[in-house]
């Protein structure tokens, strides 16, 4: 939290212990993660073994069990992580992986998790989630990669598009169809991409923002994998498997754009202090004042909405109704405040090297991953 920011209500999650942990997150990726990130935006996706280094602090899934490497932490302690990343402008990539590291957890068998999970904990492994086909964005049950089983394998045939991390990841949780249409029959299969015959990454996207996290379409020509790397045990359990997790995965969206606004709040502040005009600073301007009160206090009712989730996905309560609430409006608040922010710079706002050119550009997708926004509230008026 920057320092203009008023003081929160602190939940009880918000203890002695997390705090520490986040200095602690805080102090490693803007001393050893930060400066990299051009860096990475240039070649398109972080190196893997940034995130094996992250995994040997225990700060890539704090969460998991101790007996599969991890902390035993609550699931809170992967969304300090989370904010502190976004904060330094650090896309999404962890945020999939600790998704399909919880795939694994809630569904896996206890082989599958031993085979896994410590790979995945130690940073070893990056994994990745193949959903989205061309033609098939967040209406998942029309989705068409066949996987039909032949004796102790699976063979998968179809295409993926828009999966993160896909030129990188050593694991992907693929979603195919096993059986009937709709979401019956869907199925997850676990993949260790490495040498697979058939599997092929095709064109890493190039996108509007979020330059640092590789985005991929892939092929599967005949990929035969074990029959033993089903999750859930049962064919036609994928779309309720996914369908469970969503609360916390619309956490991973929520808290990253609390994060932006209050970072593009702390930019702008300091630009608007510094740049001259008139005479004055353009911060002395009642216009500029008055714009950044505005986002002041949206920043300050979305953090404190997010840290409310927060506490009820910690204590088990958080409903999927407010889980999507979060998911909408923390984006769509996001989005709108950077470009407020963004006009406040001028034309210095429109150029790369800014920040908030940036943030800009890496908000939008926002509004559209993990369930377009108009497809939230949809949902949410159904239960109305």
């Amino acid at each position: 939290m920057t320092a203009m920011m008023p003081r929160l209500h602190r939940h009880p999650w918000m203890d002695e212990e997390i705090e520490a942990f986040r200095d602690q997150v805080r102090r490693y990726v803007q001393a050893e993660m930060a400066p990299e990130v051009e860096g990475w935006r240039r070649q398109g996706h972080i190196p893997t073994d940034v995130w094996h280094r992250f995994g040997a602090l225990g700060f890539v899934l704090p969460e998991m069990p101790a007996e599969y490497g991890g902390s035993d932490a609550s699931i809170a302690y992967q969304l300090v992580v989370q904010d502190e990343l976004s904060k330094a402008e650090i896309p999404a990539t962890l945020g999939v992986h600790s998704i399909a590291s919880h795939y694994i957890l809630d569904y896996g068998t206890e082989e599958q998790k031993r085979r896994w999970l410590p790979k995945l904990v130690s940073g070893e492994f990056l994994a990745g989630i193949a959903l989205t086909e061309p033609g098939c964005g967040s209406d998942l049950k029309t989705l068409r990669t066949r996987a039909r089983r032949d004796g102790d394998s699976y063979v998968i045939d179809g295409a993926k598009t828009f999966i993160t991390s896909g030129s990188t990841a050593h694991l992907l949780v693929v979603a195919c169809r096993t059986g009937e249409g709709g979401g019956k029959g869907i199925s997850l299969l676990v993949l260790e991409t490495k040498d697979l015959p058939g599997f092929r990454v095709g064109r890493r996207l190039e996108k509007l923002g979020q330059h640092a996290s590789d985005t991929a379409e892939l092929f599967f020509d005949g990929v035969r994998v074990p029959a033993e790397n089903l999750l859930g045990g049962t064919e036609g359990r994928g779309f309720a498997h996914l369908m469970s997790q969503l609360p916390y995965e619309r956490m991973l969206l929520a808290v990253p754009a609390a994060a932006a606004i209050e970072l593009a709040l702390e930019h702008t502040l300091a630009h608007a202090k510094a740049r001259q005009m008139f005479g004055a600073t353009l911060y002395d301007l009642q216009n500029t004042r008055f714009r950044l009160a505005e986002v002041a206090t949206i920043a300050h009712v979305v953090r404190s909405f997010v840290n409310d989730c927060i506490q009820r996905l910690v204590d088990g309560t958080l409903d999927d109704q407010a889980a999507y609430m979060a998911k909408w409006w923390t984006t769509e608040q996001q989005c709108r405040v950077v470009d407020e922010c963004l006009q406040l710079f001028g034309g210095y706002g429109y150029m790369m090297e800014y920040p908030i050119a940036r943030l800009y550009a890496d908000a939008r997708i926002q509004k559209i991953y993990g369930g377009a926004n108009e497809v939230m509230k949809d949902i949410i008026a159904r239960a109305l």
